[in-house]
């Protein structure tokens, strides 16, 4: 059966995850990408961060994303929701703050979902930028709908 997920379980598998795929639209062309993120349950916002390329350039015009974050076990046993958002960029001390966030915050969830106690950013990411620092963004979350199949 499958049925939606209240507003609090959908929230909750958005802050218990940190792989998601974002959805943005570049020349009137649809793209898909995953992206590691940290939800920011206070302040209702995904934060990441991402070198300047294609998605950057795509978002600077176009600031209206989608994403999407699962949790599957199998065909018949799956979760998934959908957010709805706008993209915004951190800048100066905010986005070496919010870097800082996003760090501490995926370290948290993946102690807790895989049991890793991990110390630097480089251990999750594979994110090292050589043409400067990274670009700090975040998600205003506008509208979050999920679903779950559970088959007994």
């Amino acid at each position: 059966m499958i049925r939606a997920l209240k507003d609090i379980e959908s929230k909750h598998l958005l802050a218990n995850n940190y792989i998601g795929h974002l959805s943005y639209l570049f020349k009137d062309k649809p793209y898909v990408l995953p992206i590691t993120y940290y939800y920011d349950v206070l302040n209702n916002i995904i934060i990441g961060y991402s070198g300047k390329g294609h998605k950057i350039r795509a978002l600077r015009i176009n600031n209206q994303v989608a994403m999407e974050v699962s949790e599957i076990e199998s065909v018949n046993n799956w979760k998934s929701i959908l957010v709805q958002g706008s993209y915004k960029e951190f800048e100066g001390s905010t986005a070496k703050i919010n870097l800082h966030k996003f760090s501490e915050g995926v370290k948290e969830v993946i102690s807790k979902k895989e049991g890793k106690d991990l110390k630097f950013l480089s251990e999750f990411s594979s994110k090292i930028y050589k043409e400067g620092p990274p670009i700090v963004f975040k998600i205003n979350v506008e509208e979050i709908t999920g679903r779950e199949r559970k088959y007994s």
